[in-house]
């Protein structure tokens, strides 16, 4: 049974969320403020996290700086602001995805499924690639991607990525020159089930280049196709 830990001071909202999670067959766990809701991560080990972005004690933001400084587990923060401010601050600090109070419990639902679905298909991905050969290192440029580490390495040092930001990178790296629709980056590194807008690629996008360009204004590595998407680049 899939666990999942919601964290919202207002309890009318929590309880809503977890009746209707219960009702799915999903395990639950509550916190009302952001200090309370590390110690319910640290001792409950959830499977995905439900993160309000105004708690008392500790913001969203705070708390979920602290997750992923040792967990990957998907992240859906709920928020009664909607400016693309708030939703790019989410995202860029590891985030997941972004829903706007008030919201359509079916919706969140959805959500909630499609990343748990997400997190599985991954898990059974990297355990059968690793009961058989090893996924072959890729090399562009100066840049070095070992997808069984789920590593990034440029000039021989460590790149700190997100899961998220090294998903994307991978999939860019494995299709050189090919131009991707951010529709597509949506369905095949998010999960055809996202119900994101196409800004999240782009703020994604943005945050890699800042991690592996020289000069992120002029990248060399993640390219622009103005009016269709993104591609890698060749260095052969």
């Amino acid at each position: 049974m899939k666990k999942i830990l919601i964290v919202d001071d207002e309890k009318p909202i929590s309880d809503i969320i977890k009746f209707n999670l219960a009702k799915e067959g999903y395990d639950t766990v509550t916190a009302f403020d952001g200090r309370e809701a590390l110690i319910k991560y640290e001792e409950e080990h959830p499977d995905l996290i439900i993160l309000d972005l105004m708690l008392p004690e500790l913001d969203g933001l705070e708390v979920a700086k602290e997750v992923r400084k040792t967990s990957h587990i998907p992240i859906i923060m709920l928020s009664a602001k909607d400016s693309e401010f708030d939703k790019v601050i989410g995202l860029e600090i590891g985030a997941d995805d972004y829903v706007t109070k008030p919201f359509s419990n079916r919706e969140l639902l959805a959500r909630v499924k499609a990343h748990l679905r997400r997190t599985e298909n991954i898990e059974t991905a990297v355990a059968e690639e690793n009961a058989s050969a090893e996924t072959p290192e890729i090399t562009i440029g100066e840049l070095q991607i070992l997808p069984d580490a789920f590593v990034a390495l440029k000039r021989g040092s460590e790149v700190e990525l997100t899961h998220r930001e090294f998903e994307l990178l991978h999939h860019l790296a494995t299709h050189i020159g090919q131009v991707m629709t951010r529709e597509h980056l949506l369905e095949t590194v998010w999960g055809y089930d996202y119900f994101g807008d196409v800004r999240t690629v782009d703020v994604t996008v943005r945050r890699l280049r800042e991690k592996i360009e020289d000069t992120p204004s002029r990248p060399e590595y993640i390219l622009t196709r103005r009016g269709v998407g993104y591609y890698m680049k060749s260095y052969e």
